[in-house]
């Protein structure tokens, strides 16, 4: 016999390895995930996964087309009227029965899954919720099916609370739009659920896919907010997932970034859970072994694990004072404990381990905070500082959660290397910044003497080249590469310093004025630096003669700046730093009545002609005046006439100027 070779038959192997007996053909392994005891099979994954690899069968060809033509109308979106739409989902959902789970687990066909849920109504909800019964813990571990799963508790949460607060709701009038099948309440059906995923709780926390569940139905049971699939800096989306779901294009709805109420059940839930879950790592009540201290302190620094005990030390509070978990981790004794000592320099020079100690020192007690600084971080906050990408992050969160007097312990400290520490981590001027105005402007003279030397030398007496690095910028580039991370950074902070003190506000309009007219025009119209000149026109701060110097050359081009995305907020600001000049007023309600096609063809162009009320101005001309003079008695309400009044003829019928009062008309 001929030696057996080839991928081919090696798949093979692999496929009779992962079937259960009596399953030959990849027919019969559909035929058996189809049928009522699919729950059997629940072998193990290959190597490098640690979750159920439950086969629940493929669509055929004719199945997928449908489906994907499906996806693409409802993504398109349309639809005449809602009643179209509906009709249209309703009837997808009623040809997806039974298949549920085939379609969360399709690479395509889960996008179809997710927006059925986000615009079904409360009981076709019911019925794909129904249709995960017994598998929620393996769509939790499987690649696309679990982010079908976090979509529809979302949805559930939302229906949870809407269910508390009717109290008329009856289960057993609860139908399915013209189906005989009656459902439970959406608690009594998400309770259910959790009794499926109680028995792997463990195994989710270290799951690649199946943590992100965990946290989820943490965070409704705690009546925490749900966060954004796509929101930066999101406490259950990872970068990469958040990026994934930018591309296949799915919004969240209004059932997203909200907290939800939920019944008294949930917080008993939790307490089960919670408990559940520190037996399966303490086997004695409150007396953990070192090599068990030891065990979940490595959770904490595992990339994927560390995020869950993040959220259960956020949530444990609760109903537990002793705050097992912490205590799990960290001791309470005021003494230096070696082992604890190496364990938090760890955290300290861990990308993952410093994440960790950031987020839970604000989570945690204010003693326990305020404890692991004294021990452990008070007499080298300096050099803990320098440690940009881990150690920095801890000292921004101790900036923000510990007590008054630690804070200015580690402003004294830090306040004299400011200058250097910038250098690599703009983001720490900033923190800087924020806990001395906490503390009532502390060190704030010291702050800025520092930074107006590092920023506006003699040598190079400009804040926009050497804080924003204009000249090696993106600023006038057509490209879709701008603005980027970096200058996003430090227009962020160049902004907080315009707000921290007058002297930056003044730096900053020097450097404006400073530079050519066309790079002025074109900070306008950029992302990001337009920011740092809308952040410079406050009326109240900026004398009179360097707002006539600044509006000379924004008022040359005022509508290119009305109907551009950025520029359109600089000449709404307009409104407002033209106080008290008239006559800059009247040059830009001129110039976009001059253009008023243009300016109204444009979407931005619009709001500035809203804002600057150029109907009136066009129409009652005397009736904007009169606006203009109530909305600089706002702004300067003790303030006195930049220049006198004129006199008018008292003789009738010259219709010489009057003044404030316009013109006096003339008698016939």
């Amino acid at each position: 016999m001929s030696k057996v070779r080839g991928r081919r038959s090696e798949k093979q192997k692999k496929e009779q390895e992962f079937r259960p007996a009596g399953i030959d053909s990849n027919e019969d392994v559909v035929k058996f995930a189809d049928n009522d005891h699919a729950s059997e099979f629940d072998g193990e994954k290959p190597t490098g996964s640690n979750g159920p690899n439950t086969f629940f069968g493929v669509l055929d060809t004719q199945e997928l087309e449908y489906y994907k033509q499906a996806e693409s109308t409802i993504a398109v979106d349309t639809f005449e009227s809602p009643e179209e739409k509906a009709a249209f989902i309703g009837s997808v959902i009623d040809e997806a029965k039974g298949k549920e789970l085939k379609l969360a687990t399709s690479q395509i066909c889960s996008k179809l899954m997710e927006r059925m849920i986000l615009e079904c109504n409360d009981s076709q909800l019911k019925q794909l919720f129904q249709g995960f019964n017994g598998f929620f813990y393996n769509a939790s571990c499987h690649k696309y099916a679990s982010h079908v799963l976090e979509t529809l508790l979302v949805k559930s949460a939302a229906l949870v609370e809407k269910e508390l607060l009717t109290p008329t709701f009856d289960v057993n009038t609860a139908s399915t739009d013209g189906n005989d099948e009656v459902y439970a309440t959406m608690e009594n059906m998400f309770l259910f659920m959790l009794n499926e995923f109680k028995p792997h709780m463990k195994e989710m926390m270290k799951h690649q896919y199946a943590s992100h569940v965990l946290r989820l139905v943490i965070l409704i049971l705690a009546s925490k907010t749900l966060p954004s699939t796509t929101k930066a800096n999101s406490t259950l989306r990872s970068k990469k997932s958040k990026i994934a779901r930018k591309m296949i294009d799915i919004k969240d709805n209004d059932d997203f970034n909200k907290i939800y109420r939920t019944p008294d059940s949930f917080k008993l839930e939790l307490r089960e859970i919670l408990q559940y879950l520190y037996k399966q790592f303490v086997k004695i009540e409150n007396e953990p072994t070192v090599a068990e201290v030891t065990k979940f302190r490595e959770l904490c620094v595992d990339k994927v694990a560390s995020p869950v005990v993040q959220l259960i030390i956020q949530v444990e509070g609760i109903f537990d004072r002793d705050r097992k978990f912490w205590s799990l981790i960290f001791s309470n004794s005021q003494e230096v404990d070696p082992k604890e000592e190496s364990f938090v320099e760890f955290l300290l020079s861990d990308p993952v381990g410093s994440h960790f100690l950031q987020n839970c020192l604000g989570f945690t007690k204010p003693k326990y905070a305020a404890r692991l600084f004294d021990l452990y971080m008070k007499k080298r906050i300096v050099k803990l500082a320098q440690r940009d990408t881990t150690g920095a992050f801890v000292v921004h969160s101790c900036l923000q959660n510990l007590k008054s007097p630690q804070v200015k312990t580690i402003l004294m400290d830090i306040v004299p290397e400011l200058s250097t520490l910038i250098n690599s981590n703009m983001d720490f001027g900033t923190a800087i910044i924020d806990a001395s105005i906490k503390e009532e402007d502390f060190m704030k003279d010291d702050i800025i003497k520092q930074l107006v030397e590092k920023y506006y030398s003699d040598e190079d007496p400009n804040v926009l080249e050497s804080c924003l690095l204009l000249s090696s910028s993106t600023l006038g580039n057509t490209k879709d590469d701008w603005p980027t991370a970096e200058e996003r950074r430090r227009a962020i902070f160049l902004e907080k310093l315009i707000d921290y003190d007058d002297k930056f506000l003044n730096i900053t309009l020097d450097s404006l004025l400073k530079i050519s007219a066309e790079k002025l025009q074109q900070m306008c119209t950029h992302g990001v630096f337009s920011h740092v000149v809308e952040k410079v026109l406050q009326v109240k701060r900026v004398d009179i003669v360097k707002r006539r110097m600044l509006l000379n050359v924004l008022c040359t081009d005022v509508v290119s700046l009305a109907c551009n995305a950025y520029g359109s907020h600089i000449v709404d600001k307009l409104w407002e730093f033209t106080a008290k000049l008239t006559l800059y007023k009247e040059r830009v309600a001129t110039a976009l009545s001059k253009d008023s096609v243009k300016v109204k063809n444009s979407g931005y162009g619009k709001m500035v002609w809203k804002n600057w009320q150029m109907e009136l101005y066009v129409r009652k001309h005397f009736d904007w005046k009169r606006l203009v003079r109530e909305s600089d008695a706002e702004i300067f309400p003790d303030a006195k006439p930049l220049q006198p009044k004129r006199k008018f003829d008292k003789q009738e019928g010259n219709g010489k100027f009057n003044g404030a009062n316009g013109y006096k008309r003339a008698r016939k």
